[in-house]
């Protein structure tokens, strides 16, 4: 059994670390850091989904919407979605993969949130949004305000097919479950999937 002494021990480490520099001291020392400007493309982007929404501090000026009764249910439906589907959404079948509250929040504040998530969930290929907007029975200057305006929202955005009041487990008429499309990745996915077969 060998052993060796302390000093020996030390020769042998100053002889293998002899061509080794030592490190910079912690201030001299540069740390990359990503850069907090957006990209080209983060910027189109945003200067897309900011000409699609143009805020308005006035929405009820700028945008014409049938006001509902808070009592409504809330049914929309793009051609090409089978009604199977919609039945089955209807019905409150799929599961809700994300859930939006818009509750206590300006129409201006509930407008780019809506936006925004929807957005994000279909770059996610979340497929299935609850939205809770309320019924909206003490809104002033008029009853079911943020429910129109969501029902109105819901219909001019691209990847929403199709959209419903919600079953009483969910918030009943003061929600409703958004069906949207498959991202632009999924569906590439798919068809590579298929093209396989």
């Amino acid at each position: 059994m060998n052993s060796s002494s302390p000093a020996r021990d030390s020769d042998l480490f100053a002889e293998f670390m002899g061509d080794v520099t030592p490190m910079a001291k912690p201030d001299t020392v540069s740390y990359f850091q990503r850069s907090s400007q957006p990209t080209l493309a983060q910027q189109e982007k945003r200067r897309a989904a900011e000409q699609a929404i143009q805020f308005d501090d006035n929405l009820l000026a700028s945008e014409h919407v049938e006001l509902l009764d808070p009592h409504d249910f809330l049914t929309f439906k793009k051609s090409g979605v089978q009604e199977g589907v919609y039945k089955n959404l209807r019905l409150g079948k799929y599961d809700v993969d994300a859930t939006l509250d818009l509750h206590g929040q300006t129409l201006v504040q509930a407008r780019k949130t809506m936006y925004e998530t929807i957005t994000d969930c279909h770059e996610r290929n979340i497929r299935v949004l609850l939205i809770r907007h309320g019924i909206g029975e003490k809104s002033q200057p008029h009853k079911g305000l943020l429910k129109s305006y969501v029902n109105h929202w819901l219909q001019q955005l691209d990847c929403v097919l199709a959209f419903h009041s919600a079953l009483k487990c969910h918030g009943g008429l003061g929600s409703t479950y958004a069906l949207l499309k498959k991202s632009a990745q999924k569906k590439l996915e798919n068809r590579e999937l298929h093209a396989k077969r």
